[in-house]
């Protein structure tokens, strides 16, 4: 039996018109779903639409030249909590907004529903898809989603608009070949999902480029990803690889926890393109910019790996045996971020059983690692550094390679470090935890090599 093809054209869909087409769009998708799934291709030129959702057995090809663009208007993206072939249970179509940690925890925390359920109104999306399965949005050379940095004064921090694309409960989903361009809040927004493939993308400028939350078997490959947020960004994940892919941040290349994760032939490079759009002024973010001339670059990546892990959603098992190999690392402000002392809201919880660096090459880096584990111990993870070498931008030689406190063990095996020429190569702000070293070449001494520190712990919250 052949497939059913259909071209959003057959189903009243306008080229380069500015009038929103949502509706044929979507028409096009549900005559597919209704057929027993298909392929709905979009013809080059541009077409404005509010949310377009994907169901089951359904495939979005974007092909040569296609954009879709988003509409401006916020009102456009509530097709999805009054769809009538699939309604959202009532427990999902909240339409709640969003809050920030604080916000939320004054209102007594738990399960954050403006995240999680998917008819919430943070949860507003380009594309969107709940429960389906067997999806794919694939695209051909010069095809595009553009966010437009659309503008809402009631979306995140006042000003973000929707996602490009938003997934919930799905499975078995292909995300190939197009360019995101300008996403209002984060380029793919993948929640409680599994066996995910990401590959061949392009993602330029918006916020977080791959964010997936409590997914399971996600591969994320050959992309190209620059973005002024975090660019591979999630927690309570399950066997992830992201290998093969270029990545460059104002925020963090990856803001990540999960168990079982490969990270691996990727170059992570800075300064970058794009600047986070949260630092421009209120007037910039109405008028959607990019960037302006007011901004001061280079835009410095703030970590090239951010361990991320929070109460929001439960993880039965422990996160933990991250390998992170075969990378390059240019220009970073730090390399390591696991700050688990209390002050970052974005850290709340235990560390990971264990994360390995091995045969990087990193290059005029402004920080090293900070490994800063709870104070509990119940986790004391363990930190390995081998077959790297490591060189200190200039004018940061006095930073510390490490800075560490409540940790297992740190191994450290075939290290070179360059231009470093501080009073403390290894910080400490507890005890206990035992310090490793084989063929480490570095600029110290006894006096130099291991710091216990007595004042308190500070670090910028990232």
């Amino acid at each position: 039996m052949d497939k059913t093809v259909v071209s959003i054209l057959d189903f009243g869909a306008v080229k380069n018109s500015r009038q929103v087409q949502t509706k044929a769009i979507q028409s096009a998708i549900d005559h597919c779903f209704k057929m027993g799934g298909g392929e709905v291709t979009v013809p080059s030129g541009e077409f404005i639409t509010g949310d377009i959702r994907i169901r089951s057995n359904v495939t979005l090809h974007l092909l040569k030249d296609a954009v879709l663009t988003g509409s401006m208007d916020p009102k456009d993206y509530q097709n999805i909590n009054n769809d009538e072939i699939e309604p959202l249970p009532a427990e999902q179509n909240t339409l709640k907004h969003w809050h920030t940690v604080e916000e939320w925890d004054k209102m007594g925390g738990g399960f954050k529903e403006h995240l999680y359920t998917s008819g919430s109104y943070w949860n507003y999306g380009i594309i969107r898809a709940v429960y389906a399965e067997n999806i794919a949005i694939i695209g051909d050379e010069g095809s595009v989603i553009d966010g437009r940095n659309a503008f809402d004064k009631d979306g995140e921090e006042d000003f973000r608009g929707p996602h490009a694309i938003d997934m919930h409960f799905c499975k078995n989903i292909t995300f190939d070949g197009y360019t995101v361009v300008r996403s209002a809040n984060w380029a793919h927004a993948i929640f409680q999902s599994d066996n995910i493939i990401f590959k061949n993308l392009f993602v330029f400028g918006g916020h977080d480029a791959l964010h997936i939350r409590k997914c399971n078997n996600v591969i994320m490959e050959n992309c190209h990803l620059e973005t002024g947020d975090d660019c591979i960004a999630g927690f309570a994940d399950k066997n992830v690889i992201v290998r093969n892919c270029f990545i460059s941040s104002n925020c963090s290349a990856f803001r990540f926890g999960g168990k079982d994760v490969l990270i691996e032939n990727c170059e992570i490079y800075s300064p970058c393109r794009y600047r986070a759009r949260g630092h421009f002024t209120y007037a910039e973010k109405q008028r959607s910019l990019d960037y302006t001339k007011s901004s001061k670059p280079p835009y410095y990546s703030l970590a090239f790996f951010t361990y991320f892990v929070t109460d929001d959603l439960p993880f039965e098992e422990a996160q933990g045996n991250i390998l992170i190999r075969n990378c390059k690392i240019t220009g970073t402000n730090k390399i390591l971020h696991l700050n688990l002392s209390g002050n970052e809201g974005w850290q709340r919880g235990n560390p990971p059983t264990d994360i390995t660096f091995e045969n990087l090459e990193i290059i005029d880096t402004r920080g090293g690692f900070t490994s800063y584990g709870n104070s509990n111990m119940e986790i004391p993870f363990l930190l390995s550094i081998k077959n790297v070498n490591f060189t200190f931008a200039h004018g940061c030689e006095k930073e510390p390679f490490i800075q560490a406190a409540n940790f297992g063990k740190i191994d450290i095996e075939n290290v070179n470090v360059t231009n470093f020429d501080g009073d403390a190569f290894i910080k400490v702000w507890s005890d206990g935890g035992e310090i490793k070293t084989e063929n480490l070449t570095a600029n110290i001494n006894e006096k130099n090599f291991l710091v216990r520190q007595k004042e308190k712990f500070t670090c910028r919250p990232i």
